[in-house]
């Protein structure tokens, strides 16, 4: 199985969206992401603000994952982010949605099967955060927010960050400061091959002679 796009869901997000964040001046980009959230109706999407960052973007995902009923966690880089964040959500009147804070790969690691991620392009650790994403075997669509500014992207590739999948397209969408959106699926070579070095090395001691025997799991 693989992500299938939903025409219906798409258009009840964007509908949402542009509803509630139409007060807002800031919306950008905001209508669009939920639309892609929900039309692609992924059962986990996975957002990384920060600070200072528009709000819009996680209302449009959390209209998104109530219509398509999908797992929505927003990681945060410290607690002052944290508080800032919760607090302009309730500005805003809007859901707080499941929030972790912490360094990129011990979060990522607690998050399998990813199948709709947004980094603002802002974050420093913004290239990692992609990379020890664990992708869903159903594929992964992810967009980096401010994709069309260079100087804020600092030469960001797909190709060179999401190494544990294959980057089926990509595209950067002019919209807001930008869009950079790949869509990727399960590499099963890289798979493959990793299954065979992530063997365990195993140690054995002879209680008789006191050898020690080394050999893989």
């Amino acid at each position: 199985m693989k992500l299938v796009w939903s025409p219906e869901m798409a258009l009840k997000a964007y509908i949402d969206t542009v509803k509630t964040c139409k007060k807002f001046q800031e919306s950008d980009d905001a209508e669009m992401i939920s639309a892609m959230a929900g039309g692609w109706n992924p059962r986990l999407i996975v957002e990384a603000w920060s600070s200072g960052s528009e709000i819009t973007t996680s209302i449009g995902l959390e209209i998104a994952a109530r219509h398509s009923g999908a797992r929505y966690v927003c990681i945060l880089q410290n607690e002052c982010s944290r508080s800032e964040y919760i607090a302009a959500l309730k500005e805003h009147g809007s859901t707080v949605p499941e929030l972790m804070v912490g360094e990129s790969m011990e979060v990522m690691e607690r998050l399998p099967e990813v199948e709709f991620m947004v980094v603002d392009g802002g974050r420093k650790d913004l290239s990692e955060l992609f990379g020890v994403a664990r992708l869903s075997h159903r594929g992964a669509v992810l967009l980096c927010r401010g994709g069309r500014t260079g100087r804020r992207m600092g030469g960001f590739r797909w190709d060179l960050v999401v190494k544990k999948a294959c980057l089926v397209r990509s595209v950067i969408i002019p919209v807001g400061q930008g869009l950079n959106i790949g869509y990727v699926k399960e590499n099963l070579e890289y798979k493959k091959s990793s299954s065979k070095n992530d063997s365990r090395w195993i140690t054995r001691i002879d209680r008789k002679t006191g050898e020690e025997h080394v050999f893989r799991g």
